[in-house]
């Protein structure tokens, strides 16, 4: 009977997941898919390794009205068709794992605990990460689950890129620089690593531009800094988050506009970033086909601040060996990227158009100060590998479930 693990990527109205056949040190992928739209236009989509369609299925609203009733849909389809599959653990994507987890855990009581008490510091995310793992382990008490942080990458910044400029007593209770993306960084970083060693033993800075979006400067493997800090709320603008933000606004928000922290809350998480600069939509996509002057500064926007960002995180790193574009916006944006390295251009960056157009692996020009990247990232991969790793640490995989047939 062949292994698989099984890999959620959960978010507020989708879940991404894949599955992934063990074999040996090996993971290959055999599916993976989306279910999104969930609570408006509830739709699962998965495809096979080889980019074939296995099923492309809407549902009524009422059918699948929150992320659980999705997730019970997605162990609906894939059931009958895992064959002789054995899952024998699933790997978790959890934003948050507060000052408490630099490393994945498996997760039993106690971690899941303390996990939920960090809900506050993600309200956007953790929650909806921590649903999939609550209802699998009713369901399948039986299966190992593993959480991996997308701040457990970030967790040795220097502390200088820890602290804020707050009594001591808030960074002793928590209140620090966590930043988040770290799995795809940390995926990117290797991915760099085997195409070019030189430049990924050096001084980087790579940028996961899409509807959430944040850099990372790494040096020699090893986050130095990043955009994003105490939230996933602060950095570089999003689809519908600010981004970096004068605290002093919050404060007239609350005292002046008499909104309620609530109110404002909502209003920086959902109706903000490239949504509330153009007031016509959060996908860059849509922003790039409409011919509204709103459109094209928000763009704009966007562009000068990641260009910012580079330039920032440069002065962190002492100097710059290569930059790498990633996420859905840096990986298929050609005129964004283009954007952005023109603004910095007085470094002596720079892309080719066609290589640029084309997307590339490398997208500089001749004669460029540093070479510039486009690699695709792969979170769900990232999961994957520390689940097995974990996994083969706690007992051989071959006996980490006994007798399940299931999916989860």
């Amino acid at each position: 009977m062949t292994e698989a693990l099984f890999v959620i990527n959960a978010g507020s109205s989708s879940i991404k997941f894949k599955l992934y056949g063990v074999a040996g040190g090996d993971l290959d992928l055999i599916l993976g898919g989306a279910f999104d739209g969930i609570g408006s236009k509830p739709r699962l989509k998965v495809r096979d390794h080889d980019g074939a369609t296995l099923v492309e299925r809407s549902y009524e609203t009422a059918e699948v009205p929150d992320a659980e009733a999705a997730q019970h849909a997605v162990s609906d389809w894939l059931i009958p068709h895992i064959g002789d599959l054995r899952i024998v653990g699933v790997g978790h994507r959890v934003v948050h794992g507060g000052p408490t987890y630099s490393h994945p855990v498996l997760v039993d009581d106690a971690v899941m605990k303390t996990l939920e008490s960090f809900i506050p510091l993600a309200p956007l995310h953790q929650l909806s990460n921590l649903d999939p793992i609550r209802v699998l382990r009713q369901r399948r008490p039986d299966l190992p689950q593993v959480a991996c942080f997308d701040t457990a990458f970030h967790r040795d910044h220097p502390e200088l890129a820890d602290r804020f400029p707050l009594p001591r007593e808030l960074y002793d209770e928590g209140v620090r620089r966590y930043g988040f993306h770290g799995l795809s960084y940390e995926y990117v970083h290797g991915a760099l690593a085997a195409v070019a060693p030189g430049v990924a033993a050096g001084r980087v800075v790579v940028a996961h531009l899409g509807s959430g979006a944040s850099l990372c400067a790494i040096d020699g493997g090893r986050s130095i800094e990043t955009t994003m800090s105490f939230t996933a709320l602060d950095g570089i603008p999003m689809g519908t988050r600010t981004g970096s933000l004068d605290p002093g606004v919050v404060l007239h928000l609350i005292e002046q506009k008499g909104m309620s922290a609530a109110e404002v809350g909502h209003m920086l998480y959902y109706e903000s970033g490239l949504l509330g600069l153009s007031g016509i939509s959060n996908d860059a996509r849509d922003l790039r086909a409409s011919a509204a002057p709103e459109a094209a500064m928000a763009l704009d926007f966007f562009a000068l601040k990641v260009a910012q960002a580079i330039a920032s995180l440069t002065v962190s790193l002492g100097r710059l060996d290569g930059l790498v574009f990633t996420a859905g916006i840096g990986e298929n944006d050609a005129d964004m990227r283009g954007q952005i390295v023109g603004r910095l251009g007085w470094t002596g960056l720079a892309v080719d158009d066609a290589a640029n157009r084309a997307h590339a692996r490398n997208i500089e020009a001749k004669g460029s100060a540093a070479p510039v990247f486009v690699i695709r990232t792969d979170e769900e991969l990232m999961i994957a590998r520390h689940t097995l790793r974990l996994l083969r640490q706690a007992a051989p995989v071959s006996g980490a479930v006994s007798g399940a047939a299931e999916a989860p």
